[in-house]
């Protein structure tokens, strides 16, 4: 809260340094020209969108009980989540250091906004590839729309508690940073996009549900798919994980703002 003001007014105050921030960050980074912020959801869709036509034209879904189409989107659709939002905040105060002068604007402002950016893009790409499937007849509408909704949340707040807690401790350690980028790509196969945790054998299963991860992917993929998926998860254990780094990062967060930036 500033200091001064109630709560209603601080809020106000909040909004507005977010609301700034974020079309700061879409001026910068897509700027004013071709489609511009529109590229925020589009880059994602391409992406999920060539994973799919990959996975369709080598038949990887033969043999399947489920669409390949869904398998793909439910998969690679989170992925955008917790791999792009750590390399988005990883240097963001470096980028934006000369904005920590003005008083209302806080570190956590600076993460919030670049999180919404990433947050929004991927689930706006998420729900316009499941109605542009679904009107092809591809794909059929969720069968569970809030199980879908659950399991996204809790992987979008693994991806801004991991992100800000990447983003802040690699301001301290600049090794940091440098690791999480093949570390990333290490966790890509591990993190359920590519596979379904029932068709592999048990000791397997049992090694796999230990990256958190895999359990959000379970459960959107059950929400999607419903009887034709046999999910296994257990959303607890993420919670514990994402709360783990929720508090990690924030103090992380806390350090930085008072030992480096101030």
């Amino acid at each position: 809260m500033v200091e001064g003001c109630t709560l209603q007014e601080s809020f106000a105050i909040q909004w507005r340094v977010t609301k700034a921030l974020v079309m700061r960050e879409i001026l910068d980074r897509y700027g004013r020209h071709n489609i511009g912020f529109m590229w925020m959801f589009f880059e994602p869709m391409l992406f999920t969108l060539a994973v799919t036509a990959l996975w369709t034209v080598a038949g990887m879904g033969h043999g399947s009980d489920f669409p390949i189409v869904a398998f793909a989107i439910t998969g690679y659709s989170p992925v955008l989540l917790w791999r792009n939002m750590p390399s988005r905040c990883e240097k963001a105060v470096q980028a934006n250091h000369t904005l920590m002068h003005h008083r209302n604007v806080k570190l956590m402002d600076i993460y919030a906004s670049r999180l919404l950016l990433e947050g929004g893009g991927a689930t706006i790409s998420f729900f316009l590839l499941t109605i542009f499937f679904g009107s092809l007849g591809w794909v059929s509408m969720p069968y569970n729309l809030l199980e879908v909704a659950f399991g996204w949340i809790m992987m979008a707040w693994f991806g801004c508690s991991l992100a800000i807690l990447v983003g802040a401790s690699a301001e301290r350690l600049e090794f940091i940073g440098i690791l999480w980028h093949p570390t990333s790509y290490i966790l890509f196969p591990l993190s359920g996009a590519a596979f379904s945790v029932d068709t592999l054998p048990p000791a397997f299963q049992t090694a796999v549900l230990y990256v958190p991860m895999v359990h959000a992917v379970e459960c959107i993929r059950e929400g999607f798919l419903g009887p034709l998926y046999t999910a296994h998860y257990d959303l607890s254990y993420l919670a514990c994980w994402n709360l783990a780094l929720s508090i990690l990062g924030c103090a992380q967060m806390r350090y930085v703002s008072r030992k480096i930036i101030a």
